[in-house]
């Protein structure tokens, strides 16, 4: 069985938007910093309810924040 991978756009999308903050996205999407801070790094794959409130948080949809590709 292979693997999946998870990668994602938040930190662009986030200073695309006047340079928020991790903190300001996290206090939006009802996180803590060090969530944001994990999911930008890829040590983290969000939960689909959590990957709506950021794309909705950044205004775009789901798919231009998150982004799945097989390994293997």
């Amino acid at each position: 069985m292979t693997g999946t991978f998870v990668s994602n756009s938040i930190r662009r999308l986030r200073f695309e938007r006047g340079e928020m903050t991790q903190q300001a996205l996290a206090d939006v999407c009802g996180v803590t910093r060090q969530t944001i801070i994990a999911l930008e790094a890829g040590r983290y794959a969000p939960s689909l309810e959590l990957g709506f409130r950021i794309a909705d948080a950044l205004g775009v949809r789901i798919e231009d924040v998150f982004q799945w590709s097989k390994q293997g």
